[in-house]
């Protein structure tokens, strides 16, 4: 087990770049088209949860949708809730999803394998009618699933195939974090951590975005796709300069559609991970 966390800490850049589950649909999965300009914010403590699996009942995990809907067919992110001590029976899904763990300690691997606990920031991968088991162990456990084409099912293991994807977990502790280029940067550079994909022109990726303590500035995106999901801290948002600065709980979200400029701050004293989705680049500029 620890000789594949070094291994993907090495290679990491190269597969998800080249072996990213969902590369078919890079193009396809979120419109180009922009009629509009639009952006939408939906703050934790707004969430609404329900059961992820009904047909558990109490014992299903909880969650709660951002974007879409995962009993329909277009792309969707949401965060789901484990209790202590959860552990799933070995089962498949109909479909392949991306994970990023935000609070507490989650293990998603094959029903045989080793327990690989992983913390806040963590980033996995789950092919699509692979046998695997999900488990926790913290106090609270939290993490955000992110799919290209729904529904979401869960289903038994005798139903399980084989489409040719590989499995990917990355410890926190294997991220490869590059400093970002910033527009009138004076402070500590902000870095990235490439999940999945190529971040060019008309390309879905994903990534983690760290801000350091004390940034104050605006993340700039002109493309039909971005969205945003806070990982870690509290960072405070407005959508404009003239609206009054809100503070992100981790789960947080928000998004826009056209060309649109995101304003954002930390504190002097802590950092923020944001997870990042977007068609083409985005920019992020420091207030001067």
């Amino acid at each position: 087990m620890i000789f594949r966390n070094l291994l993907l800490s090495l290679i990491l850049a190269s597969i998800v770049s080249t072996c990213d589950p969902n590369k078919q649909s890079d193009n396809t999965s979120e419109s180009h088209n922009i009629t509009a300009v639009s952006h939408s914010l939906v703050l934790a403590s707004d969430i609404k949860w329900e059961p992820l699996n009904p047909a558990r009942g109490d014992q299903s995990p909880r969650a709660g949708t951002l974007w879409g809907d995962r009993n329909g067919s277009e792309p969707t992110g949401f965060l789901v809730k484990f209790a202590e001590g959860f552990s799933s029976p070995p089962h498949i899904h109909n479909i392949t999803y991306k994970g990023v763990v935000i609070h507490g300690l989650i293990h998603n691997d094959d029903p045989t394998a080793e327990n690989m606990w992983m913390a806040s920031g963590s980033f996995w991968t789950q092919p699509a009618g692979e046998p695997h088991i999900t488990a926790a162990k913290a106090e609270e456990n939290m993490a955000f699933i992110e799919i290209e084409k729904g529904p979401y099912l869960v289903k038994p293991t005798d139903e399980a195939f084989d489409k040719g994807e590989k499995p990917i977990n990355v410890d926190v502790s294997n991220l490869v974090w590059v400093d970002l280029a910033v527009k009138h940067a004076t402070k500590q550079p902000a870095k990235v951590a490439y999940l999945w994909s190529k971040a060019k022109d008309d390309h879905l990726n994903g990534s983690l975005l760290k801000l350091p303590a004390g940034f104050k500035g605006e993340i700039q995106s002109s493309d039909s796709t971005f969205r945003a999901v806070v990982i870690q801290g509290h960072p405070l948002y407005r959508a404009t300069k003239k609206e009054k600065a809100v503070a992100l709980e981790a789960g947080s979200y928000f998004s826009s559609e056209g060309e649109f400029a995101h304003q954002l701050s930390t504190e002097n004293d802590g950092e923020s991970i944001l997870y990042i989705r977007s068609r083409g680049k985005f920019e992020l500029v420091e207030a001067q």
